[in-house]
């Protein structure tokens, strides 16, 4: 019998371990059950996309996670209205969408908690937040009576483009 060593040279932070750890308990758990495998929803963590079961399941265990899991996944299906590095210290809007998530990841309502009435970016808030949905499904632990209620920030630059406030990097102090 012949061993083989491979050595990696890999670095990795707190998040995407746990997110790896995720992954693999997910891959135990799930048996023949899986689609993908392993090292597809390893390279999804590496690449910062969603993940999710094989039944459209979030793996969050948290509201805060879930929100992340949304957050990459709304910049992830509206790529081309994302802006790329750190945003502006002065920003052209934040608006502030307060949203329902039913049990299967299907948006219930949706509606403005706060805005600058930039129609542009209102419109642009709303629009990447319906094109997104149907969302990951949320887990059961997280849901009241079947929904789950969440608010995000649309961070807006000058260009119109923006990032969510849950996966955005640090706002430039000038």
């Amino acid at each position: 019998m012949r061993l083989l060593n491979y050595s990696f040279n890999c670095s990795f932070d707190a998040r995407q371990l746990a997110c790896i750890s995720t992954a693999t308990v997910i891959v135990a758990i799930s048996g023949c059950a899986i689609i993908e495998k392993p090292i597809d929803i390893v390279k999804q963590v590496l690449e910062n996309k969603t993940v999710t079961t094989p039944t459209g399941g979030s793996t969050a265990t948290t509201v805060d996670e879930y929100k992340r899991e949304l957050g990459k996944r709304i910049q992830e299906v509206n790529s081309t209205k994302v802006y790329i590095g750190r945003p502006q210290a002065l920003l052209r809007a934040v608006i502030v969408v307060n949203f329902v998530v039913d049990s299967q990841g299907g948006l219930v309502r949706s509606e403005f908690m706060r805005s600058n009435h930039d129609t542009v970016a209102e419109n642009t808030a709303m629009a990447t937040l319906r094109n997104t949905a149907p969302f990951p499904k949320p887990p059961p632990a997280l849901l009241k009576g079947g929904r789950l209620e969440l608010s995000e920030s649309w961070l807006f630059d000058t260009d119109g483009k923006f990032q969510i406030r849950s996966v955005a990097m640090q706002q430039m102090d000038r």
